[in-house]
């Protein structure tokens, strides 16, 4: 969470539960946050599993959903000047049943599909990962914790 960038606009903010950082998403306003990685160079051009390891502040009831979209930030591909449309296509993480107790960790995973869904990013590229809570796709009432973010190649 400490590596996460803000959104220019309705961005996730940090705080902490019990001294573990967490970004925290509003119930009601989307929310997002960036992070700038490098396609590992031994990534061989397969889709990737994202896995969402989150909690609720306080709510024990409901659903809770996320997106996730790959912008691709490579040589002669995105001017960093323009970034507005830079991002593929959001990919819905499907919304989980929030446990029954608030600080309970669960995991939300999402398959992306190489290619366009991936905005085409290439091993030994630089790209960055939005993940945006989806509260037009979930139905908790209360902000949910994010506490880590994780991809793998399928």
């Amino acid at each position: 969470m400490l590596g996460s960038e803000a959104t220019t606009t309705n961005f996730a903010t940090f705080d902490t539960r019990n001294n573990h950082p967490t970004l925290v998403f509003d119930s009601v306003t989307q929310e997002c946050t960036y992070w700038t990685d490098v396609m590992p160079w031994d990534y061989g051009a397969g889709g990737v599993t994202i896995k969402l390891h989150w909690t609720t502040s306080t709510t024990t009831t409901g659903t809770a959903g996320w997106t996730a979209a790959f912008e691709r930030m490579d040589d002669n591909v995105l001017d960093l000047d323009t970034t507005a449309g830079g991002f593929g296509s959001r990919t819905t993480v499907t919304a989980l049943t929030v446990l029954g107790t608030s600080g309970v960790v669960a995991t939300s995973t999402v398959n992306i599909a190489n290619g366009s869904a991936m905005d085409s990013t290439l091993a030994g590229e630089l790209f960055r990962l939005e993940v945006c809570r989806d509260v037009a796709n979930d139905n908790t009432g209360g902000d949910v914790e994010l506490l880590s973010v994780d991809m793998k190649e399928q």
